[in-house]
């Protein structure tokens, strides 16, 4: 337990023992640091922590009082819409979710991945055999991080035509996104620091968050709007934040895109607070409708902002290849890299490299935009039919992933467990929280053909979602 806790913990303590009584006004912070020997940002944190959990309130040029018993939230603050997560304990719960998903027997709406037949296998087999036939001796030691120089300028030309100043020597490739996200993170914090993501978040953060022994604030998120960027704000008001962590383009679970005003905002504000950004783009090629949505990184804040993203949901899952366009940390992310996993695959970059140089990605792009948008039409349409009137589900503009939301009474991860024995997987909501708060919900992955086993296994799920709800 840090000192701040303790102190939080030993003020709560004599509150509940009525030391101090509600509406009375405790210790200013100097006071405080003289009775407790801690520092005053020790102190501060351990008193905005007992404001988080509504233990005590603030009053600006007053000072901190004791919140009245049983106080009921305010509707105008979003603060209490915040979690703070001092421990994230998910590896386990999420290690047997997608395990489970791994028979080929099983319907797999609850995979993280994309259909593979979606993608050219045999154009990249042929740009894979033909970079081995062409590997020299030192290929090892050449394409060591920063990476394959020929990749790393394919990728930075494809920023250019997006209007993006990215530069070659700025692009570090990695295994895979989640290599190039977990780096980041590491690049920006040190154990013990506070990361805000959001909420629900992709399972990969919370792991991450997990394994660095970090603290999270989740800040809430709309299906339609993305992320409350008040309850940010008040987030990095209130906790010492040393990164945030977030998808703007078709977040996974929800599917949602900030606009481009809400992204204008977002940069404002952690420009405000010299938080970095580390952002997961990995679904940005795969929009439905006009051109390709702005990522942060086509700000003014680009330097702080680490712009993750791979080829794994858009060209070639198997290869786990993905990068970062690390503007000022670029450098620290290379000897982080080289400490860790060395390099990503050079035949598998070679092979990339070459598939860019002969042409045809955005032909194999605009096609798989289409399939993916009419499959997701086809099942939306589907679950329409076959669920309950009450439940709600998503409808993105991009992306491979629907978010559902059962009812309260409902608890998905029932229905998991229920439609895994019947062959069927899906992915509950829990596995999109650090809490229970979106148990009612799941999310089912659209990128596989709609054909008969699709729409018998939808319509067992319907009716197992029908009969929990007669049940509840």
């Amino acid at each position: 337990m840090t000192r701040y806790q303790q102190l939080a913990q030993t003020l709560r303590r004599q509150i509940d023992a009525q030391v101090w009584l509600p509406g009375e006004k405790l210790p200013s912070l100097r006071e405080s640091c003289k009775q407790s020997g801690f520092s005053l940002m020790t102190v501060l944190q351990a008193y905005q922590l007992l404001e988080s959990q509504g233990t005590i309130l603030s009053k600006p040029q007053s000072g901190y009082y004791v919140a009245a018993r049983q106080q009921p939230e305010r509707a105008d603050s979003g603060l209490h819409t915040l979690h703070a997560a001092e421990q994230i304990d998910v590896n386990d719960a999420i290690f047997d979710i997608l395990k489970a998903g791994q028979d080929p027997d099983i319907v797999p709406f609850g995979s993280a991945f994309p259909d593979p037949t979606l993608f050219p296998q045999p154009r990249l087999a042929r740009s894979l055999a033909s970079a081995v036939r062409r590997m020299s001796p030192h290929s090892a030691i050449a394409n060591l991080p920063p990476g394959n120089d020929e990749l790393r300028r394919q990728i930075a030309q494809r920023y250019a035509h997006h209007g993006m100043e990215v530069t070659p020597d700025e692009i570090v490739i990695t295994s895979g996104a989640m290599e190039s996200l977990g780096l980041s993170l590491q690049v920006l914090t040190q154990p013990g620091d506070w990361v805000a993501i959001e909420s629900p978040a992709f399972y990969g953060v919370l792991q991450a968050i997990e394994r660095r022994k970090l603290k999270a604030v989740a800040i809430p998120m709309d299906e339609q709007q993305g992320m409350d960027l008040q309850a940010l704000e008040q987030a990095l008001a209130t906790y010492p934040i040393k990164a945030c962590w977030l998808m703007s383009n078709f977040q996974n679970p929800l599917g949602c895109t900030l606009s481009v005003e809400k992204k204008a905002r977002l940069v404002e504000i952690l420009q405000k607070h010299r938080v970095a950004l580390i952002e997961d783009d990995v679904y940005a090629e795969l929009y439905f409708n006009g051109e390709r949505p702005d990522p942060l990184k086509m700000s003014s804040y680009s330097q702080q902002i680490l712009h993750c993203s791979s080829f794994s949901k858009c060209l070639a899952p198997g290869f786990r290849v993905g990068w970062v366009a690390a503007g000022a940390y670029a450098s620290r992310i290379q000897r982080l890299q080289l400490m860790s996993t060395l390099s990503a695959s050079v035949p598998v970059q070679l092979a990339l490299a070459d598939f860019l140089h002969q042409g045809g990605y955005d032909a194999h792009l605009k096609r798989l935009r289409r399939q993916l948008e009419l499959r997701q039409i086809a099942m939306r349409n589907a679950i329409l039919s076959a669920f309950p009137p009450q439940i709600h589900v998503s409808q993105p503009a991009g992306g491979y992933f629907l978010w559902i939301h059962l009812g309260d009474n409902i608890d998905a991860t029932k229905i998991y467990q229920l439609a895994l024995a019947k062959g069927i997987s899906v992915a509950p909501g829990t596995m999109f929280a650090v809490d229970d708060r979106y148990k009612h919900c799941l999310r089912l992955n659209t990128s596989f053909e709609w054909n008969t086993r699709a729409e018998k296994a939808l319509i067992t799920l319907g009716e197992l979602v029908h009969c929990e709800l007669e049940n509840s």
